[in-house]
């Protein structure tokens, strides 16, 4: 498969992705600020803290390493040998439900459960959602390794609508239930999950020659069980050693990428009301990156992975991949940048009306404007590296990889200290602020990693982080235009004066937009010719 066909199947990927993306995210959006009317700020800092970390911990820590690892160079493989890898993931998971199982109940602050009841059943609900989630690696790593991007958007959308109208229904008609509407929710959404991918597999295996007609390495579903074979070993050690390395790594990703909210399941430094509405601000500040670079990050790593080879330079490997590669990451890089500056400079004078429209003063008020506006640059930070990441991973050799497990290791430290410092001088702030400063240490060392891959070649993909000045006029132009707006016209000036306040800042994007659409035309190329390729896919 040449690498303009991998990058075309990236492009419908990511596509898709966004797709799926902007879907959960506007549910999950409206579900929300309609719970907020029913349920207590405490009942959601336990859910989507508390809870939903353990249930995020497990997940990772079980797969994450055996995704990565598989995932590379799919098409030179032995597949019966990965996929009894993959099968580890359920015996890791349930270990790690267990034991964060036992942790969550034991070593952790309970709940009052006059006003939480029924926390020890949210816990080990939750467990067991994710070793349920676990169940369907295999068959997700297969989907993933032949894009499968139907499969993958039917089977998502249809477990979080599911997941979601039981949630309303029954926060609606039982409130009462508490912490059990989001058991029962939490474990619909896991189950339907891995019965789509397994009742896929099952059809598609049972039709008449479906290793030809979709490449596949199996051709029955006992295919896709544990085997043993005489004379081979019962998993390819390059693989393996490789998923302990990004095991290591992952582990401390995971801190970093979950760290506020350990610091305040561990540290107790916010209770469990104020934990509810940092976390609700900080679903609505991460919306639009959710939404537009983790499904790019997660098709991306997947056509760097396959079109370039880890244990060899840039000067090493086929030129026509290299080139491909860059040019992507060249756009990709240019394109984060975009997106994070224009929810950098906007979200700065839209942050308080934003919160009073979705959750009226008690999220207005008192420190949620300023941690929204906190997190607008956090954003332009995540956006970046997300993309940087996405390349060094897939770049990486195996000694590099376990190079970059110490420098992690270093900043998972670091970060925890600074988190909890901050937090008790600026209160929640103070995640956003660890964060900013965790997250530009790791975009440094990425660059560092790219700059020196590509320095004995003729590409520079850096370059996409260098912007003409006519935009980044425009940008500026824009934040001092829009932040007046705000002084003068929200948000305690009544609707008409709001509405205006929307209106300047239409006029602000259109023109930013429209002059990076006159300015960055090497992007705009780069769109155009994705988006096209994703749509003729999918037809």
């Amino acid at each position: 498969m040449g690498s303009q066909e991998v990058l075309g199947q990236a492009a419908r990927l990511a596509s898709s992705g966004l797709l799926l993306q902007v879907l959960f995210r506007l549910i999950t959006f409206i579900l929300n600020a309609f719970i907020l009317r029913f349920l207590s700020k405490e009942i959601l800092g336990i859910v989507n803290v508390r809870l939903i970390l353990l249930y995020s911990t497990t997940t990772f820590l079980a797969r994450e390493a055996f995704r990565r690892a598989c995932l590379s160079g799919a098409a030179q493989r032995d597949w019966s040998q990965t996929l009894n890898l993959l099968w580890l993931t359920v015996p890791l998971g349930v270990f790690w439900s267990l034991f964060l199982g036992w942790v969550w109940l034991h070593l952790l602050e309970v709940p009052d459960p006059n006003a939480i009841p029924h926390y020890g059943a949210g816990v080990v609900v939750f467990g067991l959602s994710a070793v349920v989630e676990v169940v369907g690696e295999p068959f997700w790593v297969l989907a993933q390794a032949h894009m499968f991007v139907k499969l993958k958007v039917i089977a998502e959308s249809l477990a979080v609508i599911l997941k979601s109208i039981l949630t309303a229904f029954l926060v609606l008609w039982l409130p009462h239930w508490g912490l059990y509407i989001f058991c029962l929710a939490q474990l619909l959404y896991t189950t339907v999950l891995v019965l789509c991918y397994v009742i896929y597999f099952a059809k598609l295996l049972g039709s008449p020659e479906p290793s030809k007609q979709h490449r596949l390495p199996v051709s029955r579903m006992v295919d896709l069980l544990p085997s043993v074979t005489r004379g081979r070993a019962f998993v390819n050690w390059k693989e393996a050693k490789l998923t302990w390395s990004f095991f290591k790594q992952s582990f401390l990703k995971q801190i970093l990428t979950e760290g506020e909210r350990y610091v305040m399941t561990f540290l107790n430094v916010l209770n469990f009301g104020d934990q509810g509405v940092y976390d609700i601000v900080n679903n609505l500040g991460s919306l639009v990156a959710r939404l537009i670079f983790h499904p790019i990050e997660e098709s991306f790593y997947i056509f760097f992975a396959k079109v370039l080879e880890r244990e060899k330079t840039a000067t090493l490997q086929k030129q026509e991949d290299v080139a491909v590669a860059a040019s992507v990451l060249e756009s990709l890089l240019k394109l984060a940048l975009l997106v994070g500056l224009t929810i950098t400079v906007f979200g700065f004078a839209y942050s308080q009306l934003a919160l009073d429209i979705y959750g009226g003063s008690l999220l207005s008020s008192g420190s949620g404007p300023m941690l929204l506006r906190s997190y607008c640059l956090y954003v332009l930070l995540l956006a970046i590296n997300g993309v940087t990441e996405c390349f060094t991973f897939a770049a990486m050799s195996k000694a590099e990889v376990d190079r970059y497990n110490f420098m992690m290791l270093v900043l998972s430290s670091s970060f925890l200290v600074l988190a909890y410092i901050l937090t008790r001088c600026c209160g929640s702030v103070g995640f956003i602020l660890a964060n900013c400063f965790n997250m530009g240490i790791r975009i440094a060392q990425s660059l560092r990693f790219i700059h020196h891959y590509y320095c004995q070649s003729p590409h520079r993909p850096l370059a996409g982080l260098f912007l003409s000045p006519i935009l980044l006029g425009a940008f500026a132009f824009s934040g001092g235009v829009t932040a007046i707006s705000e002084v003068f016209l929200c948000c305690e000036r009544g609707w008409p004066a709001r509405l205006a306040h929307i209106t300047v800042g239409a006029f602000c994007l259109v023109l930013t937009l429209g002059t990076a659409f006159l300015t960055e035309t090497q992007l705009v190329h780069f769109l155009r010719t994705q988006l096209g390729v994703s749509r003729c896919k999918a037809t």
